[in-house]
């Protein structure tokens, strides 16, 4: 008797767990189908999309549960898995370095959020810290987002710092923002090579977020490199806090505001993406000439911005990364969300992830070679 009761009780947490593992395996066709799913259309995949490398593991969890149990319903779990496969993929690689005696040329992209110039770290040396790893990794092309520089005597020139630093005698540096006419913020490409057309995509759809390009010869080829910087969420301290928070202070009222902010913040970066990411992508399709888009995209790879900018692109990550490639310093979310891509013109031959950052993003760099 005590046995069949025994036996009741787990059946009924089966039939609970397997409930829940529905759940997650819906959840993890959603998150697969985001990439394929308009913001502009219908934003609420997008969330899920976001989620996906948590929803993948969950699954794992639950499908291991089910194994240990020897019960068929593994299968559904391994479907889900299977079909994920291909998105994952693009999180973890683990690809071997390859040689080459071909010339190489080098690319870095880092979000330099304005070299600390608020002092977020609390560090009066990471200004100079992060001058210093980009002498050592010694980029021939330098694409950097949250650029700043200031033309008042005294304060930060950062434009002719750089250049006398990694002997970059030509940049491209476009500016969404200027105060006293000699403060700048913006985004900014350095190169070794000669930059002989330069240019922007404008947004229209954020104040702070740009793409610009710049047409540079390399081995008498031209080469088109797009430094962007998509849309961020935008979280605050109070948001980041919210999440860190296991047990609030606030009431349950609180709680809930707190949340629909958050949400609203993420679907307004959401569709702002997706219209900046066709924008680049419309106007990448008339480049004539080989093509390197890298930057922020401040979105997964299992966004929809991701795949419409990769739809004629390569990821470097995926030719060449290892890990899982996280270049997010931040609490959250910490995923890969700086890309260098580029078009089968291109030999991607090594990619590299700096292991150490002074700023909420890790620098990138790819080493290509002509075919």
């Amino acid at each position: 008797m005590v046995q069949v009761k025994q036996d009741q009780k787990l059946s009924l947490f089966n039939r609970i767990i397997l409930w829940l593992h529905y759940i997650v395996i819906v959840s993890q066709i959603i998150a697969i189908a985001a990439a394929y799913i308009s913001p502009m259309v219908f934003w609420i995949p997008a969330f899920f999309g976001l989620a996906f490398p948590v929803i993948f593991l969950i699954n794992f969890i639950f499908s291991i549960y089910w194994l240990i149990q020897f019960k068929r319903t593994i299968i559904f779990g391994l479907i889900a898995m299977l079909m994920s496969l291909p998105t994952a993929y693009r999180y973890l690689q683990i690809t071997m370095p390859s040689s080459t005696e071909q010339k190489v040329f080098k690319i870095t992209s880092y979000n330099s959020m304005l070299f600390d110039l608020y002092d977020w770290k609390k560090n009066k040396q990471n200004r100079q810290k992060i001058l210093t790893q980009l002498a050592e990794i010694n980029p021939d092309i330098l694409c950097l987002q949250e650029f700043y520089t200031s033309e008042e005597q005294g304060d930060f020139n950062n434009i002719d710092t750089i250049k006398k630093l990694l002997k970059t005698n030509y940049h491209h540096a476009e500016f969404t923002v200027t105060l006293r006419e000699k403060d700048h913020w913006g985004v900014a490409t350095f190169s070794k090579y000669k930059i002989i057309n330069q240019g922007k995509v404008e947004f229209k759809t954020a104040l702070n977020n740009l793409c610009i390009y710049s047409d540079v010869i390399i081995n008498k080829d031209t080469i088109r490199v797009y430094n962007i910087h998509l849309q961020s969420i935008s979280f605050s301290k109070e948001d980041t806090k919210f999440f860190e928070e296991v047990v609030s202070e606030k009431n349950a009222e609180d709680e809930f505001g707190h949340s629909k902010s958050i949400l609203r913040r993420l679907k307004r970066a959401f569709l702002k993406r997706t219209v900046q990411a066709k924008l680049i992508a419309d106007h990448m399709k008339k480049c004539p000439y080989k093509i390197i888009l890298c930057g922020d995209f401040n979105d997964t790879a299992a966004s929809y911005a991701y795949r419409i900018l990769t739809k004629d692109l390569k990821d470097s990550f995926i030719e060449k990364g290892n890990g899982l490639g996280r270049t997010y310093a931040g609490k959250w979310p910490q995923f890969r969300i700086d890309y260098i891509l580029h078009n089968d013109k291109l030999n991607c031959v090594k990619y590299e992830r700096c292991s150490e950052t002074f700023t909420d993003h890790f620098s990138i760099t790819s080493s290509f070679a002509f075919p």
